[in-house]
Order: structure tokens, then sequence, then C-alpha cells
């Protein structure tokens, strides 16, 4: 039985997008593969992001890093997004390394080291200017454990995260570069100087070289989409090809009369008599529910632009007078004619949101 909605996965563009990416730098290539690689299948793309030549994987949960581990994928991890209480007599065990962004979370990885007989590799995250992770005020405080510690630890890293990279004209990633090179002097003054250093993603790897240092972590463009449109251009204007596509079938395909109110709350109201067809895919699918219009599917090429509100399992499309496609024929929802920045812009979002947010209950299927 062939699936009513699937996600096509073009393994072929994300090694071609590394590729690409790698081009422009002297840095090893660290690739992003957390939220299930934003939406296209965890292992099938680590395993992808490792042939084409990425030396590192990153994660942000420790249960991510545990899954690539069982599947043997052997290749350095780190997880940065690992509170307090995790796992990490196991992430130890696993040769998983850990990023430290607090004093406590410093401490319950060093008893787990203590504890196992095994060195934990960590990688020190700092704030930079962005106010999410890292260390701020407890900076002082961290160095002074550092020194105590730090014969326990292997401190492979020592990291941060651009807040507005995307912007060429925002001159904040400069700010943070400078603040960055403080906390190097800082541990280089207590005898510590880390294996390697990182702040750039996608936007910083394709556009500021002066901030690749030794690894450049790569999310986004790594699926072929551009950091950010207004500021840094399309996909194909960056060199990169998306690599995600969804389909469904279509239940049915109706003629409905000028002036019908359609879906919840009758917020559209057909202008001329046409055919509407009905998708097999909602918002429990992954589409928003906010989208407009200006997202739909397609159909031979064609624009079927969506029509009133998308409901929980299915949508309506606008197949015109004269239609091309009948009851269980599939349509492109997502990377055709309307592409995922399209989708992005129809719902008041990000492209990152819409692949990350394709529901698991649609099967993935892999191209190379």
């Amino acid at each position: 039985m062939r699936p009513r909605a699937y996600v096509e996965v073009n393994l072929g563009a994300i090694a071609a997008n590394i590729k690409q990416i790698a081009s422009k730098t002297d840095a090893q290539i660290l690739a992003v593969v957390k939220a299930d690689a934003y939406g296209h299948g965890l292992v099938p793309v680590a395993h992808a992001a490792v042939t084409a030549g990425a030396s590192w994987l990153g994660v942000a949960l420790l249960e991510e890093a545990i899954t690539l581990r069982s599947k043997g994928i052997t290749a350095p991890i780190i997880a940065w997004l690992t509170p307090p209480g995790d796992d990490f007599a196991l992430a130890l065990q696993e040769q998983i390394d850990l990023s430290i962004s607090s004093l406590v979370l410093l401490q319950e990885v060093h008893s787990a080291g203590i504890k196992s007989g095994i060195k934990p590799r960590v990688h020190i995250e700092v704030d930079t200017g962005m106010r999410r992770g890292g260390f701020l005020a407890e900076w002082r405080e961290l160095l002074g454990a550092l020194e105590t510690m730090k014969n326990d630890l292997q401190i492979v890293g020592l990291w941060s995260h651009f807040a507005r990279s995307d912007e060429p004209e925002s001159d904040f990633s400069e700010l943070q570069l400078k603040t960055f090179a403080q906390y190097e002097r800082d541990l280089s003054a207590i005898g510590i100087v880390p294996e390697i250093t990182h702040l750039s993603n996608s936007a910083a790897a394709l556009r500021l070289p002066t901030a690749h240092r030794s690894l450049v972590r790569v999310g986004i463009g790594m699926y072929g989409l551009s950091p950010d449109v207004e500021h840094m251009g399309t996909s194909s204007e960056l060199g990169l090809q998306p690599a995600m596509k969804v389909f469904a079938k279509l239940v049915n395909v109706k003629f409905a009369e000028k002036g019908s109110a359609v879906g919840y709350g009758g917020t559209a109201i057909l202008e001329d008599d046409t055919h509407l067809g009905i998708v097999a895919m909602g918002y429990a699918d992954g589409l928003p529910r906010s989208a407009t219009s200006e997202a739909g599917a397609s159909t031979h090429e064609m624009r079927a632009p969506l029509v009133g509100r998308v409901s929980m399992d299915q949508c309506v499309i606008d197949c015109g007078e004269s239609p091309t496609v009948s009851a269980g024929d599939y349509v492109e929802v997502i990377g055709g004619v309307f592409s995922i920045d399209d989708w992005a812009r129809a719902s008041g979002t990000i492209n990152y949101e819409i692949v990350t947010r394709i529901a698991p209950r649609l099967p993935r299927i892999y191209i190379d």
C-alpha cells in the first residue's frame, strides 16, 4: 500500500551541500543533525554527512547522540543541550563529547568521570552576546573550578553561537568574536588551550570566513536552505540544493460553485466556479494551520493554492476550472512549485520551522 503522504529526502543533495560549504573554508565540518536532522531523518542523514566529508556530528540532546552510537556511527559527536540529571555515565561510555554551560553541569560531568574512570571530553560554552546558552556571570567561578578539575577533564573545545551572522550589515558578529577572544585569553592564563574553537553556524560559514576557526557547524545550509532569504539570498543563489520534498494523495476532487465558503469558519469564499482538491495532509502532519493561499501544492507543475484553513489531517487546494488530477493522485505539497521558503512566508515563520515540524507519521523515503 502506498502511503497517503510521505517525505522524499535527497541524500545526494545533502552531500553536495556539505561539499559546497566545505569549499569555502579550511575548517573541519560539523554536520548538525539535531531534531531528527531537521526533520530529514537522524541516522540516514548522519551516515550521508560523514560519507560526504563531515568530521563531526552535532546534536542537541544526549538521546540523539546515543541513538547514533547504537546505529554504528563512530564519528566524533557533541551533544550541547544536556541538562543536569542526564545519564552522563552512559555518555562517557559511548565517547560522546559534552557541552558545559553551567557550574552545576560541570560538577555532574566531573563526578561521572571520577566514578567511571573515564575522562570526560568537554566543550566549554560561553555567552558572547546571545544571552541564551553559555557561561556569563559564572565565568570567573568556572575558571577557579577548572583549575582544580582540569587534570580530570579533556577540554576539547571552547565554543559559542552567533546571534546575527545572517545579517551582513550588522557588526554584532565582530563584537561576539572580540568577546570570544577574551574568553580564550582567560583560559590560556590558567594553562588551558582547547584543541578546537567553534562559533560559526551556516550563515557564518557562508559569509564570514574570519569566524571559521577550526570548526564550522553546518545546520540549515546542509539541508539546502538559506539561513535568511531576505538578507543572504535564496538557496540557488547560495549554491545550495533543498533536500526535502513532501507528497500527499488527493482524497477527492470535486466541483464547487462561486460564492462557496470553504473550511472551518468559512474563511475563504470562492471567487469563481472551480474544482477543489482534498489533500490527505494537515497540521497533525506538520503543515502550519496559519498558512495562507501563498502556499499550496503542485499538480503537474501547476499551482494549486490553499483554500481556507488547514485542518488536522487534511487541507483544500484550488485545482482550477479544468483539473489535471483526480482522487488518488499524488500532489507535491512542499518542494515543488511551492518551496519550503514559500510555505514559511505564507505561515509567517522561517524555513527551519517548516522542515522540523513535519511529523514522524509521514514515512521518509531516501533517494541519492
